[in-house]
C-alpha cells in the first residue's frame, strides 16, 4: 500500500531533498544539489518566491520507505493577474512503479480542483529561473546544477497517465573553437559604433551589483512574450543576487550598456560544477566547497544560463558584442566546452543566435499537460 505523507517540518524536508541520493544512487549522469540549499530554497522564510507562490510537498510512501517526491505549486501571480489557471508540479522523483506515480500526481489534480484551476502543467518550479522539464532524450550525459535528470521512465508514466506534451526544450552544446573570433571582433566594434554601445567587463563581484537590478528589467522586457513567462519581484532579484552572482566568476558576467550606462543586454554563463557537485555529495563541508571552488577556477566547460537583449535592440546584432566579450575571456583560459540551458524547441530567435556555433542537441526534455 503506497500512502501519501505532506512535509511539515525541516527533518522531513530533509528527507523530501535526499530521497534523489537513493533513486539515483551510482548514476554518473545524476548531479545532487547541496542538501542546505535546497531545503533552505523550500523555506518560505528565506525564499521570496512564497511571496506570490504557494507550494506543498509530498512524499510517497511504502513498507517504510519513500517511494516518490512532487510538489504542488501554485503561482498566484500567474493565476490572478497572467489568467492563466495554471496548477503546476515540480521536483518530481518516483522509482519505477506507475502506481506511485499515480498517487502523487492524483494529490496534484486534487489540489488544482480545489483552488479551481483549470489544467495542470509539469515539471515546472516556480518561475523562469527554476529548473524545468522531465528529460526525454540524452540520457547519458551529465546534467547541470540547474537542470533536472531523470530516469527514461518518467515520460512514460506521465504519458500513461493521460499527460500530453505541452513544451519542448532543447539543450545544445558546441565547441569554444567553433566560435569564430575575428568575425565577432570585427562585428562588435561596427554594432557598438553604430548604436553608441559600450561593454562592461568584471573582476570584482562588488562591480556587478549595481548594474543587477537594470540586467532583471532586460529580462523582463526580453521574455515577456514567451508562454512561459512570469515575472521575477524585487525580493527574489535580491535573493538571486545572494545566491547565485557572488558565486559566479565575475568576469563571466556581461553586460552591454548605451550612451547613458542604461543595460541593453546581458549575459551569465558558469562554469561548470557538474563534477564537482558530484564529488561534493550533498554537503559543503568537509570537502564539497573545496571541489567547487576548484572548478569555479579550472572548469573548461561553461554553461550559459541567461542571456538576453532589450526589444529594442534584438535583431541589430547586439550578440555579437557580448559574444565577442566571452571570446576575449574564454580565449586565455583554455575553455573547451559551452553548454546552453534548455531553450523552447519553437524561438526561432534563440536558434538564429546561436547558428553560426554548429550546435549539437545532445538533450531533449518536455513539460507535460493535462486538464482538470
Amino acid at each position: 500500500m503506497i500512502t501519501l505523507k505532506k512535509i511539515i517540518n525541516k527533518k522531513e524536508m530533509k528527507q523530501f531533498v535526499t530521497f534523489p541520493f537513493s533513486l539515483y544512487k551510482n548514476n554518473k549522469y545524476w548531479v545532487p544539489p547541496i542538501i542546505k540549499d535546497e531545503v533552505d530554497n523550500f523555506d518560505p522564510e528565506k525564499n521570496p518566491v512564497f511571496e506570490n507562490a504557494d507550494a506543498q510537498f509530498f512524499i510517497a510512501i511504502r513498507d517504510g520507505k519513500i517511494v516518490g517526491r512532487i510538489v504542488a505549486i501554485i503561482n498566484w501571480f500567474e493565476v490572478e493577474k497572467q489568467q492563466i489557471k495554471k496548477m503546476r508540479f515540480g521536483w518530481f522523483d518516483v522509482i519505477n512503479d506507475i502506481e506511485v506515480s499515480k498517487v502523487l500526481l492524483e494529490k496534484i489534480k486534487e489540489i488544482g480542483l480545489e483552488n479551481n484551476l483549470e489544467y495542470i502543467e509539469g515539471p515546472v518550479g516556480f518561475n523562469n529561473l527554476d529548473k524545468t522539464g522531465v528529460l526525454v532524450e540524452g540520457f547519458d550525459h551529465i546534467g547541470t546544477m540547474i537542470t533536472w535528470y531523470n530516469h527514461p521512465y518518467y515520460k512514460e508514466h506521465l504519458e500513461a497517465l493521460g499527460f500530453t506534451k505541452e513544451k519542448e526544450y532543447l539543450e545544445n552544446k558546441f565547441k569554444f573553437k567553433n566560435v569564430d573570433a575575428v568575425y565577432f571582433d570585427r562585428v562588435s566594434r561596427i554594432i557598438k559604433k553604430r548604436f553608441n554601445l559600450k561593454a562592461l567587463d568584471f573582476t570584482k563581484t562588488k562591480d556587478i551589483m549595481p548594474y543587477v537590478d537594470e540586467m532583471f528589467e532586460v529580462f523582463d522586457k526580453a521574455y515577456a512574450k514567451l508562454s512561459t513567462f512570469v515575472p521575477i519581484s524585487e525580493d527574489q532579484i535580491a535573493f538571486f543576487k545572494k545566491k547565485y552572482i557572488s558565486f559566479i566568476n565575475p568576469e563571466y558576467i556581461k553586460f552591454v550598456v548605451d550612451e547613458t550606462n542604461k543595460v541593453v543586454a546581458f549575459a551569465i554563463v558558469m562554469p561548470s560544477f557538474s563534477e564537482a557537485l558530484q564529488k561534493a555529495k550533498g554537503t559543503l563541508f568537509p570537502f564539497g566547497l573545496f571541489h567547487l571552488l576548484k572548478a569555479r577556477k579550472h572548469s573548461k566547460d561553461v554553461t550559459f544560463y541567461l542571456i538576453g537583449v532589450h526589444p529594442e535592440y534584438q535583431n541589430k546584432g547586439v550578440h555579437a558584442i557580448i559574444f565577442d566579450q566571452y571570446t576575449k575571456t574564454f580565449a586565455p583560459l583554455g575553455i573547451e566546452n559551452c553548454i546552453r540551458t534548455p531553450e523552447l524547441e519553437d524561438n526561432e530567435a534563440i536558434k538564429k543566435l546561436w547558428e553560426n556555433f554548429s550546435p549539437e542537441t545532445h538533450k531533449k526534455r518536455r513539460t507535460y499537460r493535462i486538464n482538470l
